[in-house]
Formats: C-alpha cells, sequence, structure tokens
C-alpha cells in the first residue's frame, strides 16, 4: 500500500505565492472546490473499475504509474489539466484495488476508513476555519522531516516483504513491540494520520492564500490536486491502521 504519495514542495508553501493577476479569471476557494469535486469524481469513477475488474497483478504497475504520474504533477513548473486527471483515474483504479483487498479480508472497513476520513477532514477543516490551527514554518519543518523518514521506513519495509525477508500483510508493521501486543504499525499509523492532518492544514493554506492574492485560475487546479493526494493518503492510512487493528 502506498505511503504519503508525496510531501508538500516550495510551490505549495504561503511565502512562495507572490504571483497575482491584473485581469482575467482569477484563483477563488470556489472554483478551487469546483475543481476538487471534479477530481474526486473522476478517482471514484477509477476506484470502482478498480475494486470491481483490476486483477491483483495489475495493482504494482498501476502504483508505479500513478507515482510517476504524481511526481510530474509536483514538479512540473507549468500545471498540465490532463495530467491531473489522468492520475486522478489512475490513483482511483489503485484505491479501489486496495479496497477491495481489505473488504474482502475484513468485511465493513472500507465503511469504516471512509467515514474517519470524512470525520478527520472535517475537523482538520473546522479547526482551520476557526483559526485554532495554522501552518507554520517551524510545524513545515517537521513535517517534512518527519514524513521523508517515514516514506523511508514504507520503502525498506516494501523491499523487505517483496524480497520475501519478512512475511506477513504488513511486514515490519506488523511486528509487536516488546511483549506489548501491540503492532508496530498502530503508532505508526497513527503518527501517519497526523502528518496527513498537518498536510491538510497545508492544503488549505495554499487555497486560501491563493485566492487572497489573486492567483490565476489555473492554480485552482494545483491546490485541487494537493488536496486530492492528500485525502488519500489520509484514507489509505486510516484503511490500513483498522487492517492492522482488526489482523
Amino acid at each position: 500500500m502506498a505511503s504519503p504519495v508525496f510531501t508538500k514542495d516550495a510551490r505549495f508553501s504561503e511565502n512562495a505565492i507572490t504571483t497575482t493577476v491584473s485581469n482575467g479569471e482569477v484563483m477563488t476557494i470556489e472554483n478551487t472546490v469546483q475543481k476538487a469535486v471534479g477530481l474526486f469524481a473522476i478517482l471514484l469513477v477509477g476506484a470502482g473499475v478498480g475494486w470491481l475488474l483490476m486483477p491483483p497483478v495489475l495493482l504494482l504497475p498501476s502504483v508505479l504509474v500513478g507515482l510517476v504520474l504524481g511526481l510530474v504533477n509536483v514538479f512540473k513548473k507549468e500545471i498540465s489539466v490532463p495530467l491531473i486527471v489522468a492520475y486522478a483515474a489512475v490513483e482511483g483504479l489503485v484505491v479501489g484495488a486496495i479496497s477491495g483487498i481489505f473488504e474482502g479480508i475484513y468485511p465493513g472497513v472500507v465503511a469504516q476508513a471512509v467515514i474517519a476520513t470524512l470525520c478527520v477532514l472535517g475537523v482538520v477543516l473546522a479547526l482551520f476555519a476557526s483559526g485554532k490551527i495554522r501552518e507554520s514554518a517551524r510545524a513545515t519543518k517537521i513535517f517534512l522531516v518527519a514524513t521523508l523518514g517515514y516514506v523511508l521506513f514504507s520503502l525498506v519495509n516494501f523491499v523487505l516483504m517483496a524480497t520475501g525477508a519478512i512475511d506477513g500483510m504488513y511486514g515490519v508493521r506488523g511486528m509487536e513491540i516488546g511483549n506489548t501486543g501491540i503492532p508496530l504499525g498502530v503508532p505508526l499509523g497513527i503518527l501517519a494520520i497526523l502528518l496527513a492532518s498537518y498536510s491538510l492544514v497545508m492544503d488549505f493554506t495554499y487555497i486560501q492564500q491563493g485566492a487572497r492574492n489573486n492567483l490565476p485560475a489555473k492554480y485552482g487546479w494545483r491546490g485541487a490536486f494537493g488536496l486530492m493526494v492528500t485525502i488519500v493518503w489520509l484514507y489509505l492510512e486510516i484503511l490500513r491502521l483498522l487492517g492492522i487493528m482488526r489482523n
């Protein structure tokens, strides 16, 4: 299962938002939300196809294609709507296939993960709207370091599982911490959910500041893309955590 697919780069930083336009359509919260809804509609269609039709043998290639598309979208200087839409479609296939596998093993877990994801999203949005939580330079540095460390761990864990060095569906995550009876994946999953939650704060900040600074409307696609990536990451981490806890 994918860990954080991407971290935020400098272009998602509040301090990097300096471009303005004097005329023409500008980025607003409303049109960014519309773009995000459109992307999620494509993702959900892809998820339905992935759940019902995609054979497990195509899951890893789909993950790799999604990773490449995502990295291109993150580092590409010019915003490409077709590439963003393509990422949403491929990521939908991946999410649907993974969800189908988990639902087959743990009946009802997908509905639980969806509800939990919406609850976290709602809480973070409410706290952000009320001004209780905000992005800060120090918190962002901690986020980046922690996320990079988590990505490195996930890659090592994947290699150990792929090579057969560690058995089990979760690899190192499924190993017990001492004699506590608690799998390592539980605290790691909670950490990942906290990281994804702060990533939501960064996405909301980008969208809010982009609208305030009258960025060109095309930057709404970047905000919608970042929001989609974060919510998918959050959902997958919650899904895996629930699976480990029910295992």
